[in-house]
């Protein structure tokens, strides 16, 4: 009875942050290039009952074939769905997107890297392509003033036309980053991540080239969260807790019934 009462109370404790998580995706349905998360369960060690066996007397418990038992539902991780979102035209040349696998390398403030799928792009104090926090895309992309018309391929070349120019010029080159594993990415924010140990280092690729998408100039790509799945996702998440709740209740119940047992 005791390991019931804290069976359910690890069953609310995980749907709770199931919740959390899916309240999380809702709340950025609109969010340019969010990727949802999703929480993954997992079962908790199991305990030896070997002591249950036998008793005091030697003789053979009933409890005896079940020798194992399981101690509730732990959180393995909740990790990124990169699925790719609804793209939206915007006619925008400061929009990007990339159709497909693969990132967007901007270096941080500290000296590292981080990882983006694009989205609104702008000019920094220094006058290289940023993303909107002003962190610079890598390697770096400098937009020479009196720019007219910036252009940027499918294949990542950035030209742009400066005024008295006839013809467009080549500033730049971009370059998409993969990863072995991209759940692995941690998030930061922002449309932000970073690699760790499980996403493996980043891989430089050119764009539509070693499994990398595209970049597509004028778009955006929108949050990949169904309001449907999610809304589905909570009612369900709230059964099991509900049903986790009344274990605890009903394990608490029979607690008391047997301190109240008189020899």
């Amino acid at each position: 009875m005791f390991d019931a009462l804290y069976i359910g109370a690890t069953g609310m404790q995980a749907q709770q942050l199931n919740v959390d998580t899916i309240a999380n995706n809702l709340a950025n349905v609109n969010t340019t290039g969010f990727k949802k998360g999703r929480v993954n369960f997992s079962d908790l060690m199991v305990r030896d009952a070997s002591r249950l066996m036998s008793n005091a007397d030697g003789e053979v418990d009933l409890l005896a074939p079940f020798a194992r038992a399981g101690m509730g539902v732990g959180i393995a991780g909740v990790s990124k769905m990169f699925d790719l979102g609804d793209l939206k035209q915007t006619g925008s040349a400061y929009d990007l997107t990339i159709q497909g696998d693969g990132f967007l390398e901007v270096l941080m403030p500290d000296g590292s890297s981080a990882y983006t799928r694009g989205g609104t792009l702008k000019i920094n104090a220094d006058g290289q392509l940023a993303t909107q926090a002003g962190h610079p895309l890598k390697p770096s992309v400098t937009v020479p003033d009196g720019t007219q018309k910036l252009t940027i391929t499918s294949s990542g070349r950035v030209q742009a036309t400066v005024a008295g120019q006839a013809n467009a010029s080549e500033i730049g080159q971009l370059e998409l980053v993969r990863f072995a594993n991209t759940q692995g990415l941690s998030a930061q924010g922002d449309g932000l991540y970073r690699a760790t140990d499980a996403s493996g280092a980043a891989i430089t690729a050119k764009a539509g080239e070693d499994g990398v998408g595209t970049l597509a100039q004028g778009v955006l790509e929108g949050s990949n969260v169904k309001m449907v799945d999610e809304m589905v996702n909570l009612m369900v998440a709230q059964r099991i807790y509900e049903a986790n709740a009344k274990l605890v209740q009903a394990s608490d119940e029979m607690t008391g019934m047997a301190n109240g047992l008189r020899k």
